[in-house]
């Protein structure tokens, strides 16, 4: 990891990028349209709740739309609170899969069930070849006309893991790839140089599947609302970060 990547990851953990100041850069609102396919869609998730932020509103308007969608859960992130003294790991486990069934029926896929890999949080990277082939299997059974996943370049180990993950399986098969960012809303900025801005389309949402996108991610309470007063139990996800996640439109590199 280079120097600036390295500066990057360790903003993750450092007060991000508001809100205001993507809202403000008319770059969002030039680039090109996304058009969702219409075959089927397998969507993979490094963690319960990544495919809900990243493209849930997409799946909602296929979902809408009569689509045939699929997902991949790679871990049961177990790992968000590795300080907490009130939930264990196990405990985070039962707990992110049902909002997840919650989030997904919100969605409009009330009969999506995932196909989970079981793979230890915080170490995707060390099970790469047992996730590419799990998702290339997926991608067969299913026909998949397209493959969403977490982008390689996001600075969270996890995602980009996944995401080169389910490169390496559509190029095996043959599928369309989109990669989808979750925490580079936070630690880049307008016009970031490190983004590959050039591949960036827009996903635009119709207001029925914003709101449906909204109403699912506020299921994951585990992740969005602090599980006791502790320092370890803090919110992973607080409302200045949910804010990236609630426009009007999602953003996917092709």
């Amino acid at each position: 990891m280079t120097g600036g990547r390295q500066a990057a990851a360790a903003a993750i953990d450092a007060p991000g990028t508001p809100e205001s100041r993507w809202a403000g850069w008319d770059g969002l609102l030039r680039l090109p349209a996304a058009p969702l396919p219409h075959g089927p869609v397998v969507v993979v998730a490094a963690h319960p709740d990544d495919e809900v932020l990243g493209f849930g509103g997409a799946m909602a308007t296929l979902a809408a739309q009569g689509g045939d969608v699929h997902l991949v859960s790679v871990t049961d992130g177990e790992g968000s609170h590795p300080r907490s003294t009130v939930v264990s790991p196990s405990e985070l486990i039962v707990m992110r899969e049902a909002e997840l069934e919650r989030a997904v029926a919100d969605l409009g896929l009330p009969g999506l069930r995932p196909r989970r890999l079981h793979v230890p949080d915080s170490r995707v990277h060390r099970h790469e070849d047992q996730v590419q082939d799990a998702i290339a299997a997926t991608l067969r059974e299913t026909g998949a006309a397209l493959c969403a996943a977490p982008w390689t370049g996001d600075l969270h180990s996890d995602h980009e893991a996944a995401g080169r993950a389910a490169r390496a399986a559509c190029r095996a098969v043959g599928v369309p790839l989109w990669l989808y960012p979750v925490w580079m809303w936070h630690w880049a900025r307008p016009g970031d140089e490190r983004i590959p801005w050039a591949d960036a389309a827009r996903i635009a949402l119709p207001p029925r599947a914003s709101a449906r996108k909204e109403l699912a991610i506020q299921r994951f309470t585990s992740q969005i609302m602090p599980l006791t007063a502790g320092d370890g139990d803090a919110a992973i996800l607080p409302p200045e970060e949910l804010a990236h996640h609630l426009r009007p439109f999602e953003v996917v590199f092709r």
